[in-house]
């Protein structure tokens, strides 16, 4: 085996999708032309070769970033919009307590995927990668 940590690809390529992410991106084809572009954004993050920073980086990007910025937070204000009537003219069609119900949810939705505390693991990853 070949490496520090005896792993080895040829040419010490970048290994194909496991079968758990890419089912998740299979599942997930044709639902909107937004979240194709998603997961072509995660196919391309996953399968690209990255220096340490970068992967420092695009994890921090991705879900580390204790400020929210990052992906997941963004996804959570994402769903709060969308679960309101006033910046999703779909729903206006809804009886207005369930309006009420579903703007509820997307707050709560949202709240949860703010929380610092979501973000902890995968800071501690890019922690992890400074030796820390």
């Amino acid at each position: 085996m070949n490496g520090p940590n005896h792993v080895h690809t040829a040419a010490n390529a970048v290994p194909p999708l496991d079968d758990e992410l890419a089912g998740r991106l299979e599942d997930l084809d044709g639902i909107h032309a937004g979240i194709d572009l998603i997961r072509d954004g995660i196919r391309l993050l996953a399968l690209d070769r990255h220096t340490i920073d970068r992967t420092q980086t695009v994890i921090a990007g991705l879900a580390g970033g204790a400020d929210g910025t990052n992906l997941v937070a963004t996804i959570g204000y994402l769903i709060a919009r969308l679960a309101n009537s006033d910046s999703n003219p779909a729903l206006r069609t809804l009886p207005l307590d369930q309006q009420k119900d579903v703007q509820q949810a997307g707050e709560d939705a949202c709240r949860m995927l703010t929380d610092p505390y979501v973000h902890q693991p995968a800071a501690e990853v890019c922690g992890a990668i400074d030796g820390i």
